[in-house]
């Protein structure tokens, strides 16, 4: 009778519809992957003993490995959102070509990426590689910034229609917790586009962060990733 009420819990169901997406299991490997590469850094800077330090290493990078295998050919689905973007004639200039700016950046990183795959699981050594992977985090770069600006133009449009609702008004106080809705789901995207901005921007040299800074910001974008995709599973 316990484990039937386990087994045929509505939580066990929605956990099962969540680690059967790619993007579920992504993101807790995402998860896993940079809280090690904080506390591997964390481990080092308290004189931590390199045996302690070597299992954290290890995660982030056989994590990194796995996870540059899954999302290799997912370069197409980023093509194909920007040609969606594109035709979508009724959308607010700003944000449809910053849609097409974001899909192309992560389109161009996932093509690159997946092209130093081999060299990286030492299948095909390739001089090449190191050049691919710049270039990848250049197209990262750009997608992210892309969405940055969306979702701050996103919210300089939210305060503008909040500014003209009549919150005395029945409609008016649906269209308020309507904006407070879209406006916490803008912050929360963009809190999660300046965290990972820091992985790009330290890898080309552009602002120099270490590994703690990277570590942390990745950890909360990828959890806020757990919840929003924990959320589509519902």
């Amino acid at each position: 009778m316990v484990a039937d009420a386990v087994i045929y819990h509505p939580s066990v169901a929605h956990y099962l519809r969540f680690v059967a997406t790619t993007v579920g299991r992504d993101k807790i490997l995402r998860t896993l992957q940079y809280f090690a590469r904080f506390y591997a850094w964390y481990l080092l800077r308290t004189n931590r003993p390199q045996s302690s330090i070597t299992p954290w290493e290890q995660v982030k990078k056989q994590f990194g490995m796995v996870r540059k295998v899954m999302r290799a050919g997912k370069n197409l689905e980023h093509l194909k959102a920007a040609a969606v973007a594109a035709d979508a004639k009724t959308m607010d200039p700003v944000l449809r070509y910053a849609a097409v700016g974001r899909q192309l950046g992560y389109a161009g990183y996932l093509t690159l990426d997946m092209a130093t795959l081999l060299d990286a699981t030492g299948i095909r050594k390739s001089p090449s590689a190191k050049r691919f992977q710049q270039e990848a985090y250049r197209f990262w770069a750009m997608g992210i910034i892309c969405s940055i600006v969306a979702q701050t133009y996103t919210l300089h449009v939210l305060r503008q229609r909040e500014a003209r609702v009549d919150k005395k008004e029945g409609e008016g106080v649906v269209e308020s917790k309507r904006i407070a809705i879209e406006r916490a789901a803008s912050r929360l995207q963009l809190t999660s586009d300046l965290c990972d901005l820091t992985v790009p921007v330290s890898a080309l040299s552009w602002v120099n962060f270490d590994d703690g800074i990277i570590g942390l910001a990745g950890t909360l974008s990828s959890l806020i990733g757990v919840y929003l995709q924990w959320k589509k599973t519902a």
